[in-house]
């Protein structure tokens, strides 16, 4: 485990800052929740700290109008700004487009990119999209299909969209982590069933 250094802090308490107010589509949590699953999870297979204060990073230049790549990388440097680019979606915060109409041009972008990202990018996005569909599994469990109605997409395209994640990452990246997703997964699967 790494220990937490200042530059450690600093990322956490900027994300906490950058988040806050939002929450989570599926279950109503605060949001700031999905950074720090994620960086725990990089953090317990002993991801360098670039690595975890990326995965603390992930996604707020997709979902924060008022943080950019040039403020990213004047905070934390080009390997962290490069990697938090690598596993963003294509999309500006600031704009209010119909999600839905975008949702898979975006995904089919990410993989696009996601094919290839470099391993420390990887490595996040394992993470990210595991403790995504442990978040799913949850509130599907407690809210039932009812769930999809707040996502931009239905099920059947969410499932698809994690399955490509999970063929690339089997291709190119040798982590504990990709056997945890492709576990997730076939359980999920199997709870909508």
């Amino acid at each position: 485990m790494i220990p937490l250094t200042p530059r450690l802090q600093q990322a956490i308490n900027l994300a906490t800052k950058l988040h806050d107010g939002q929450t989570r589509k599926g279950d109503g949590l605060p949001y700031i929740l999905h950074p720090f699953s994620v960086a725990w999870l990089l953090a317990s297979r002993d991801c360098d700290e670039d690595v975890v204060i990326a995965g603390l990073m992930h996604d707020v230049l997709e979902d924060v109008p008022e943080y950019s790549f040039v403020e990213l990388e004047k905070d934390f440097g080009e390997k962290i700004a490069r990697i938090v680019k690598d596993v963003s979606e294509d999309k500006d915060p600031r704009i209010q487009e119909d999600e839905k109409a975008t949702w898979l041009e975006r995904k089919r972008k990410y993989l696009e990119h996601l094919a290839g990202a470099q391993s420390d990018a990887l490595l996040v996005s394992a993470a990210d999209k595991l403790h995504n569909l442990r978040s799913m599994r949850s509130a599907y469990a407690t809210q039932g299909p009812s769930m999809w109605e707040k996502f931009n997409s239905p099920l059947s395209k969410r499932l698809w969209f994690y399955e490509e994640v999970l063929g690339i990452l089997q291709a190119r990246l040798e982590s504990s982590l990709v056997e945890e997703l492709e576990s997730e997964l076939a359980q999920f699967q199997k709870d909508l069933a």
